[in-house]
């Protein structure tokens, strides 16, 4: 019996910023974005989108997609760093918005048997939600999970990571009859604590706040979304994870040179250019390629037969991520998507051609793992039509941006937006307070 990934669906923001306007504004020449990273559009989430309305509408997307019974899902786990809670997890938040829409074809509360839950390592994340519900379907191989994963990247303004920003979800069916990805259960783990990045909670005194209530504490604690973040040290502690697990990935499966037999290379990608960038030390340690000076992993980075390795393994995985920046835990699956849609767009047959997953979370950790095309790939991927539909976005400009990064627009940008959105927020209950309240319509407002 096999087990893996029986079909996948996404949801991207129906609103962007194109790179070169954000350039222009940053002082930046737009080529360092656009031709040194691999970035062009930057998906934005609108003022009543967040990670449960993308992860609802993934989900939604994967069911009727697939004419899914939504009685026989076990599971949904949620991987994400956007959470909304601290305590009531993002996953509950979908939950009750799909149930909702579902409800006059499959009755009242259609998921009341199903587990859910959030899993949280930074852009790791979802791989974990994807790794603990294969272990489930292997024990109770009767059963379905849904793994989502869900996030919204969003940097201070005008910080180095602002232009890496970006938004959305991907959810994928596991199950006993893997029609997309076969996955094996060798995964190489590799995992350190450190702070390249992370979101702490930021402490701040009572008399430094505007107008605070008296029943404030003298010190009050605020968190952001925004992260506290070294880039170059988040690049490099990147780099020796992926190699960590990728070393002890070929320990367990006794493998010489795993990549050669990979058809793709699917990593996290930060921005789109990353993960060719960052696989430079593993190729050069596998091939005996000298790797010590800036000068030698320029010249490996540089050489003739790396540019072809990058052109045949990598290239299709980057196209998404161009198109839609940073989705921290999506960002592993849309590379998945990327490629094979790509693929089914060349009309390439992939049976049976195995790929390699390099996924990474900060604070730190990584695990590299492969899966195996199905023959019926073709049929799964015929429902995305991916890269035609980015086309239907709405772009917008600088100025609206940082209206919408600030939140101070009340009214959502997309006048067309149809599905779910925030529709309240309870403010005066005090048993209530902070409650978040949505709705699925034809048209938000």
């Amino acid at each position: 019996m096999t087990f893996g990934i029986e079909a996948a669906s996404y949801y991207v923001p129906s609103l962007y910023l194109e790179i070169k306007d954000l350039a222009e504004k940053r002082g930046i020449e737009p080529a360092k974005l656009e031709k040194g990273l691999g970035l062009h559009k930057m998906a934005l989430a609108d003022v009543h989108e967040d990670a449960a309305t993308f992860a609802a509408e993934a989900l939604l997307k994967l069911i009727k997609d697939y004419n899914l019974n939504p009685k026989e899902i076990s599971r949904i786990y949620l991987g994400t760093e956007s959470a909304l809670d601290a305590a009531k997890p993002t996953a509950s938040y979908a939950m009750q918005m799909v149930e909702t829409v579902l409800e006059e074809e499959f009755g009242e509360r259609c998921f009341r048997n199903c587990d859910v839950v959030d899993i949280t390592f930074a852009c790791v994340g979802a791989v974990d939600a994807l790794h603990n519900s294969l272990d489930f379907v292997r024990v109770n191989p009767d059963k379905k999970a849904v793994v989502i994963a869900s996030d919204y990247a969003k940097y201070e303004l005008a910080s180095s990571g602002e232009y890496t920003q970006g938004g959305g979800a991907v959810a994928v069916l596991v199950s006993s009859k893997p029609d997309l990805i076969e996955i094996e259960n060798n995964w190489g783990v590799a995992t350190e604590s450190v702070f390249d990045f992370f979101k702490p909670r930021r402490n701040y005194k009572k008399e430094d706040l505007a107008n605070a209530p008296e029943t404030y504490p003298e010190k009050i604690e605020v968190f952001t979304d925004e992260p506290v973040f070294d880039g170059q040290y988040s690049n490099q502690c990147y780099q020796n994870r992926i190699k960590e697990a990728y070393i002890h990935y070929k320990e367990i499966t006794g493998q010489n040179k795993p990549y050669e037999c990979w058809k793709y290379l699917i990593f996290h990608l930060p921005y789109a250019f990353h993960g060719k960038r960052v696989f430079t030390e593993i190729y050069s340690l596998e091939n005996s390629l000298s790797y010590e000076t800036p000068e030698e992993q320029k010249a490996v980075a540089k050489s003739e037969e790396y540019i072809q390795f990058i052109n045949e393994k990598i290239e299709k995985s980057q196209r998404a991520s161009s198109e839609i920046g940073n989705m921290y835990t999506a960002s592993i699956f849309m590379a998945l998507l990327s490629a094979l849609q790509t693929s089914f767009n060349e009309n390439e047959e992939l049976k049976g051609q195995e790929i390699g997953f390099l996924g990474y979370g900060s604070g730190s950790k990584s695990k590299v793992f492969a899966g195996k095309v199905s023959e019926n790939w073709k049929n799964v991927v015929s429902k995305w039509n991916f890269f035609e539909s980015l086309k239907n976005r709405k772009a917008i400009d600088f100025d609206t941006y940082e209206k919408l990064h600030r939140k101070q627009l009340e009214n959502s940008v997309n006048e067309n937006y149809k599905g779910f959105g925030l529709k309240s927020v309870e403010l005066e209950n005090p048993v209530l307070k902070g409650a978040r309240y949505y709705s699925y319509s034809d048209k938000q407002s």
